[in-house]
């Protein structure tokens, strides 16, 4: 790892506070691996994003590693940052750019889902799975593969308990909403329901969730319901992105979703689009590196 930097790429957020859990993740990600090289931007509502991220990162390294630090892979995990890539490839040419995978709904966010809902069926007294229903709240895309990838866990969700109904909604862009996944459940006898959000982080939609659940208690009086918190800084998530930078989940000469698609191309023409529009100034005077290649404006 002495010549590569691990480039962590969020989303990004306008919520205050919402890049800087994920800058607070590379920190306590460093500290975690002290000689590894760690940078981090966004795709989106942050000083320095993603073309900005890569030509830091590339600065001092001979190999950088992007890793989408993303659940799910839709048009930012498809198009933009392989884009994004190719163009850091064409700006650096002595520089090898890798990209790895997202951090995906897999086994380990299955069971980080798990261990949220048996805390939350604690919380309600160990109720009746047959009577308590679970809502798997997810952002919502416009992908309809990256919507699959959450219907696939609420699948394995249900199989791996005796809930009667696992049922999946979106905040936002898809359907159902959360609202309409509520009163299906509530119409089929559910006297509990417990609601799992699928976020890293906080932000303006997670603030929404708090919102809506805090509505819907008043309207069903007579439904106990449980909610979950965002995964955040949970070990599990630490472990998944581990597993991302040394390769383990990636056999040799294994493609990602997209490498060698032929259809990424034409569908970059009607949806790939820039976010410099998004940059948020840097508060501070640029200062493009350290000793772990920190950003423009990053503590």
């Amino acid at each position: 790892m002495n010549d590569t930097t691990l480039l962590l790429v969020g989303h990004g957020s306008r919520f205050q506070g919402g890049n800087a859990e994920t800058l607070q993740f590379a920190e306590l990600w460093r500290a975690r691996h002290p000689d590894w090289r760690i940078a981090t931007c966004f795709i989106e509502w942050d000083a320095v994003l993603l073309d900005g991220g890569l030509d830091l990162a590339a600065r001092e390294s001979r190999r950088v590693l992007v890793i989408p630090f993303i659940l799910n892979a839709a048009g930012h995990v498809k198009m933009e940052i392989p884009a994004a890539v190719a163009a850091a490839r064409a700006r650096h040419p002595g520089v090898d750019f890798a990209v790895a995978r997202h951090l995906g709904m897999g086994p380990e966010v299955l069971g980080l889902l798990q261990g949220r809902l048996d805390g939350l069926m604690d919380g309600l007294a160990r109720p009746d799975p047959r009577t308590t229903g679970v809502i798997l709240l997810g952002r919502g895309s416009s992908d309809a593969g990256a919507n699959g990838e959450l219907a696939r866990l609420a699948r394995w969700l249900f199989e791996a308990n005796h809930h009667d109904l696992v049922d999946l909604a979106f905040t936002g862009i898809a359907w159902p909403r959360l609202e309409t996944a509520v009163q299906r459940q509530a119409r089929l006898g559910m006297t509990q329901i417990a609601i799992l959000p699928v976020y890293l982080f906080a932000g303006r939609l997670t603030e929404r969730i708090s919102a809506q659940v805090g509505r819907l208690r008043t309207h069903y009086p007579g439904v106990a319901f449980a909610l979950a918190d965002y995964f955040g800084h949970d070990p599990a998530i630490f472990d998944l992105l581990d597993a991302r930078a040394q390769g383990l989940d990636q056999p040799a000469g294994l493609l990602l979703e997209c490498d060698g698609c032929k259809y990424r191309t034409a569908a970059e023409g009607l949806h790939l689009h820039g976010h410099d529009h998004t940059r948020i100034a840097p508060a501070l005077p640029a200062d493009p590196m350290t000793a772990h290649i920190k950003a423009p404006g990053h503590p």
